[in-house]
């Protein structure tokens, strides 16, 4: 069997007598590798690498961090094929979806090329007599990330690219269900030129995650996963004196104006909401078709592209998506189809039961139409995060646009409509951090910044583009005075000014 060990100072660092996780085959239900929990004494010897490491690295100049990304990005696209089959095995996505997976944590990476001009401070001469005042940025030293199993490349990169270009060195808590990818692309990193030290991948359960949040050392921790987790993760780091950016889960509605291009919207919400078999922060499992025509139009055009959905093993290239991470997790989301039908809604298309020819021991849902939900339903109110899509009708716009408002999670909404005054009233009233107009998943790109509202996002900066440079850098501000010669100026007992 397989064991999956940690990478500190550049290597594998396997630790004697380990607790054990099983790493699942979702395609089989088989284990097919376990990985090692670290305890907080192994923490600190990730600790004690990062803190030899982090100095030499915060001293070398940007431009020379930027080669080392540049580096990195060049070999993550060349072992593309081995990082997308890797993942896939893990997680259960399809190949072509784990390679999307990696490619947006690639741009990232490729944001983070252009840290030397990121990093530039402000600078104002004469702003009294004599007097020049500027700014730079620095680094905070020890940084950490958590991360969950849905994206183990994408999030990994968002994180840990952004804080280790601005100087820091950066300690990676990946999910134990899929710990492969994250320990291969240290590794890469290592072969791109970072040094050892810089990049730590150490396994683990709560256990760790408190140990990150408490150690005196780590100054910010970023974190996704579900929200009550994000809002522990927050609120003890925040306890702890730590910087926290925490994302948590996730209720995307699709609203469906009439005038909508329906067949181009179905295309759009069906890729949506049941790719990666739903297990998506971003995904879509919620549409609000705005009049009943244009409901009853969606639902039959939905029920026949369902018809065409075909779940699959990861290296099937006509399967357009895989089975769920785990089978506790397929349980859990089984017995929210169940919760729907109990609370009043009708079950349009129902995917439990579904096998797979093969691997029928595997964790896999076909899709499922849930039709006539209301804002008051559990199953509507809670993330389900499987390949379940939901239909709650309104009668109009505003109605329409009270739904993702109102709901305790504020990631993400689209708007599909050719009104342009529709969507700009919309995308400048509705309470959600990100908004696609005719985009069904609007993840902002690498050189903007991802985070949703309310429950779907603890802390005041979101992931990656400027704001991760602001989350990983602290600002450091001068005001200088050089003398010149000749009378002394009085000494005053107020405060300055510049009169």
């Amino acid at each position: 069997m397989t064991v999956i060990t940690h990478f500190i100072h550049g290597k594998s660092a396997p630790l004697a007598g380990a607790r054990l996780s099983d790493v699942l085959d979702p395609s089989t239900g088989q284990v097919q590798a376990q990985v090692e929990l670290a305890t907080p004494a192994h923490l600190q010897t990730a600790i004690d690498s990062a803190l030899e490491a982090q100095p030499a690295w915060a001293a070398t100049n940007p431009q020379r961090r930027a080669r080392v990304m540049f580096k990195f990005k060049e070999l993550i696209e060349a072992n593309m094929d081995e990082l997308a089959l890797m993942l896939s095995r893990e997680h259960g996505k399809v190949i072509a979806d784990s390679k999307g997976d990696i490619q947006r944590g690639l741009e990232v990476v490729e944001f983070a090329c252009g840290i030397p001009h990121l990093l530039k401070g402000e600078y104002t001469e004469g702003a009294g007599p004599g007097i020049d005042v500027y700014s730079m940025r620095q680094p905070l030293g020890i940084v950490a990330g958590i991360t969950p199993f849905n994206f183990p490349a994408m999030i990994p990169l968002w994180m840990s690219a952004v804080a280790i270009a601005c100087g820091n060195a950066f300690i990676l808590k990946p999910s134990e269900r899929d710990p492969s990818v994250p320990v291969r692309l240290a590794e890469l990193a290592l072969e791109a030129g970072l040094p050892a030290g810089i990049l730590n991948v150490v396994h683990g359960d709560k256990e760790i995650v408190d140990a990150i949040l408490d150690h005196p050392v780590i100054k910010a921790v970023s974190f996704v996963g579900s929200s009550d987790i994000a809002n522990y993760v927050y609120q003890r780091a925040a306890a702890n004196g730590k910087r926290a950016q925490c994302m948590g889960g996730a209720k995307n509605h699709g609203i469906i104006l009439p005038d909508a291009d329906l067949d181009q919207t179905v295309a759009d919400i069906v890729g949506a909401a049941y790719g990666s078999a739903g297990e998506r922060c971003m995904a879509l499992p919620v549409i609000v078709p705005v009049g009943q025509a244009t409901a009853e139009a969606m639902r039959t055009k939905l029920v026949a592209a369902i018809e065409t959905l075909r779940p699959g093993i990861p290296t099937d290239p006509d399967a357009q998506y895989g089975p769920v991470v785990t089978g506790q997790h397929k349980a859990r989301v089984e017995g929210y189809i169940q919760m729907a039908v109990d609370e009043g809604a009708e079950l349009v298309v129902d995917g439990r039961g579904f096998s797979l020819q093969g691997y029928e021991e595997g964790f896999y849902l076909a899709p499922t139409l849930i039709d006539h939900v209301t804002p008051t339903m559990k199953s509507y109110q809670d993330e389900i995060f499987g390949p379940v899509l939901q239909i709650l009708r309104a009668e109009t716009l505003e109605e329409a646009l009270s739904y993702p408002t109102n709901h305790q999670y504020g990631n993400g909404v689209a708007l599909f409509t050719r009104n342009g005054d529709a969507a700009r009233k919309f995308a400048a009233q509705v309470e959600v951090g990100m908004v696609g107009i005719n985009v069904p998943i609007p993840v902002p790109v690498a050189y903007h910044s991802f985070g949703g509202w309310k429950r779907s996002g603890f802390g005041d900066l979101d992931q990656y583009g400027m704001d991760g440079v602001r989350f990983y850098t602290r600002t450091k501000k001068i005001t200088q005075r050089w003398p010149t010669g000749g009378a002394v100026i009085d000494q005053s007992f107020v405060i300055p000014t510049m009169k």
